[in-house]
Parts: C-alpha cells; sequence; structure tokens
C-alpha cells in the first residue's frame, strides 16, 4: 500500500514503512480519514440458567445470543458460565480486553453464591482456603462462607481467583453437598447487584479506563472460568461498577440477598 502510494500524511504520500506515527491526525488510505479504532465496552448480563455460552449449539440447545436485547454492538463472552449457572457474565467488544479480565495472573476475583442441601460447617469450608485437591486436579485458594442454613439446606458464598471448569460445584460435591442453585454475583469490582434477570447494562468508560489501570498483566493462559467451561473467542482492581440504564429488562426478580456475617 504504501509502495501504490495510498498512505498518505498531510496529504504527502508516505515513501518507507519506518514512519512514526504520533497521531493519527491527517493520516488517510485511498484519501479517507483514518480513524482511532473504538474504545472497548464492557457489558454486564444477567444469564438465566439454561442457556448456552456459546455463539451456536449443534444440539439446536438455546445460547445467550438468542436472548440477548437488540441494539447492542458485537460482543463476546468474559469465560463461560454453563447450562446451569446463572448470573453475571461480562461482555465485550475487545478481545485484549475479553483476554485481560480471564488470564489467571490477573488476579480478577469472581464470587458466587450456591444453594447447597447437605452437611457442611463453617470449619471445614475455611479449610478450602489453603486449596484442595480432587481426583489430581489442584484447586487453588476459596474463600468460602456460610451464609445462612436452615435444616440441612444452606447458602454458600464463595470466592476464588483461579476458576477451572466447573470447579464450584465439583468442590463442593467433593464436600458431599448436592448443588441445587448456582449463581456468580460478582467479577472484580463488577456486581451482579440488583440487575434483572435477562438484563443489560454497560460498565461506565471511567470505571472501565480505572480497572484497567489498575489491572495485573501477565502472558499465561486464559483460565478456564470458574463454572464455566473453558473460555472461547468469537460471538489489584480499583473503583466500582455504576450501572447505566439497562437496556433490557425482562420481569424477574433479583436472585435472593445474601445476609451479612457467617454462622
Amino acid at each position: 500500500m504504501i509502495a501504490e502510494g495510498r498512505i498518505a500524511i498531510g496529504g504527502k504520500p508516505v515513501e518507507t514503512p519506518a514512519t512514526l506515527l504520533t497521531s493519527l491526525h491527517g493520516v488517510t488510505v485511498d484519501g479517507r480519514p483514518v480513524r482511532a479504532p473504538a474504545p472497548a465496552r464492557l457489558f454486564r448480563y444477567h444469564k438465566p440458567a439454561g442457556l448456552l455460552t456459546a455463539e451456536r449449539d449443534p444440539r439446536g440447545r438455546p445460547t445467550i445470543y438468542d436472548r440477548l436485547p437488540n441494539g447492542l454492538p458485537r460482543v463476546m463472552p468474559v469465560g463461560r458460565l454453563d447450562l446451569n449457572t446463572e448470573g453475571l457474565l461480562l461482555l465485550t467488544t475487545d478481545g485484549e480486553l475479553k483476554r485481560q479480565l480471564e488470564l489467571p495472573s490477573s488476579g480478577i476475583e469472581r464470587t458466587y453464591r450456591a444453594r447447597v442441601f447437605g452437611e457442611v460447617s463453617q470449619e471445614r469450608l475455611e479449610e478450602l482456603i489453603q486449596g484442595i485437591e480432587i481426583e489430581g486436579v489442584r484447586y487453588g485458594p476459596i474463600d468460602a462462607n456460610l451464609e445462612r442454613r436452615t435444616g440441612r439446606n444452606a447458602w454458600v458464598e464463595l470466592k476464588l481467583t483461579e476458576g477451572k471448569n466447573r470447579e464450584v460445584r465439583r468442590v463442593l460435591e467433593h464436600l458431599g453437598l448436592q448443588v441445587s442453585r448456582l449463581l456468580r454475583t460478582a467479577y472484580g469490582p463488577f456486581p451482579l447487584a440488583d440487575l434483572p434477570l435477562g438484563a443489560v447494562d454497560e460498565v461506565r468508560q471511567h470505571d472501565l479506563v480505572a480497572f484497567r489501570k489498575g489491572l495485573k498483566g501477565g502472558k499465561s493462559s486464559p483460565s478456564k472460568d470458574g463454572e464455566g467451561d473453558h473460555p472461547k473467542g468469537g460471538g489489584g482492581v480499583t473503583g466500582r461498577s455504576r450501572r447505566q440504564r439497562p437496556l433490557h429488562q425482562p420481569s424477574a426478580g433479583p436472585p435472593p440477598r445474601r445476609k451479612p456475617g457467617r454462622i
């Protein structure tokens, strides 16, 4: 393109690929101004249970793309939530941001709430902070808190940063618990809060910029994010996410509120 004289700066054709640019001001290709790339955008989505985190499914099962509201730009999921897991799923327009959010080396904490059936104590849950090995797979530290219990039913909150495939379910089942409901309530500083089931809203740009400034770097491969299967391409945290008006709000109630404190 340079040899053909198609690229110009200030109307003057560029003659060498070694040209350094401090900005795109005055840069044209075939006489058309070159625009700076659009800033990365990040959305929160309250994923319902029963949807695959995939662009399409060979078996014809519904996916998140079947239910996302009209008017969204082309977005990619950050990691995945499995078919029966609900809650917060981040969506982004930017592949590099997706990668940063998925990298285990970024140290981003994911928070889950699980409704379980069985016998468990706070002392047993606290042992998970040391990590646990299950069938030859080593899981990293998990901060687990028994929120409330009624008979043999209980709600457990779990916080983790590693996020292997189906990690929360496998760890709780290893403790002899049956998981009847699982939802993700936060991803880093971005909470699910009271976002209605099936709704989407956008994280404000200044919150996203502040978050990325505090994001750790890393070159390791992406994690198998939390309860999701491994992430696929396609279709020190600072600040707190503020919500704009949701783009879509189906009539459904928020997930059950947690009660503070430990039992």
